[in-house]
């Protein structure tokens, strides 16, 4: 595809992924100058034209959070200013994303007041993966295109044919996942019943599924600090589970979580280019891409046809 009224930047988090789609495209990356005032704030500016172009503005939330947030609040007012004919926003890894609902008086869903403002700031269109809750989509009044990294995931596990897999969600929220990818693969499920006394703090309690003599595949939407995978994973081995694998799409990876999951009892770690990670990582992690993915959504979206072909086994 190579059109020139469909426009692609990048914003700072991930400029690779960006570089990745463009190429699959066969489109030009355009030209953006992001730069910071002495104060912090963010100044922007387009160095070429969009005036009357379906732009697409790809800024995934990775660290720091909240400074990637604004720098595309910013990306967003100078499209809409500069008379952009859509803002259509390629967001791999959706932030606040655990702030959903309130699971405490006086709490506040901080997923719906970043849907909010990125409605305000003016975006026509929202293309993401694997988001934490799927109801997310409804806090927006705009289109919302979820995508999975579910097939790329399970294809990578079919390949490697490991001997009696079963597929185990760390909490009840993966369940449906599990399910899905354990049906994929032909495997049983397990799941973990965990508590949280802190946020990023996990305590497993229970584990529903005969995991013994089995080769567990761990499936999250993301790894943080990798405190709650780890426990997991200790806790399949005291119940006479063999080696683990992880599956993950979006490796947030706060604080110590690589060397985490260094981890003797995990024998690979298959994640996402959602989030860049740094360099010098272990030779656990398989990084797979999603730039095919998010580079077809773009095709489609720009032509007009149905994003249903892109869910080999199902959509989420």
């Amino acid at each position: 595809m190579h059109s020139d009224n469909v426009k692609i930047f990048s914003g700072s988090s991930n400029p690779k992924l960006a570089e990745r789609i463009c190429k699959e495209l066969g489109q030009p990356l355009g030209q953006i100058k992001l730069s910071r005032f002495k104060s912090g704030e963010i100044y922007c500016l387009y160095e070429e034209t969009i005036r009357n172009c379906d732009v697409f503005l790809v800024q995934t939330f990775s660290h720091p959070i909240n400074e990637h947030m604004m720098e595309l609040l910013v990306m967003m007012d100078a499209a809409k200013r500069a008379s952009a004919r859509t803002i259509n926003l390629v967001i791999p890894y959706y932030g606040y994303s655990r702030q959903e609902r309130k699971a405490a008086p006086r709490e506040p869903i901080s997923a719906k007041l970043v849907a909010d403002l990125f409605s305000a700031a003016g975006a026509t269109r929202v293309v993401t993966i694997d988001l934490h809750a799927p109801a997310i989509q409804g806090f927006f009044n705009i289109p919302v295109d979820h995508l999975t990294a579910l097939d790329l995931i399970s294809d990578c596990i079919k390949k490697k044919n490991l001997p009696n897999p079963i597929i185990v969600s760390p909490d009840a929220g993966r369940a449906t996942t599990a399910e899905k990818m354990a049906n994929i693969l032909d495997a049983p499920f397990a799941m973990m019943i965990k508590k949280r006394p802190e946020h990023n703090e996990s305590v497993i309690t229970h584990v529903i599924g005969d995991v013994v003599g089995r080769t567990p595949i761990i499936i999250e939407d993301l790894i943080d600090t990798g405190t709650t995978i780890v426990n997991v994973v200790e806790s399949l081995k005291e119940r006479g589970a063999h080696d683990v694998y992880i599956c993950a799409t979006h490796p947030v990876f706060s604080g110590p979580a690589l060397q985490r999951l260094d981890h003797p009892s995990i024998k690979e770690v298959i994640i996402t280019d959602s989030i860049a990670i740094p360099e010098g990582h272990s030779d656990k992690f398989n990084v797979l891409s999603v730039a095919p993915l998010l580079s077809d959504a773009i095709r489609i979206i720009n032509d007009g046809g149905s994003l249903s072909s892109l869910f080999k086994y199902g959509g989420v």
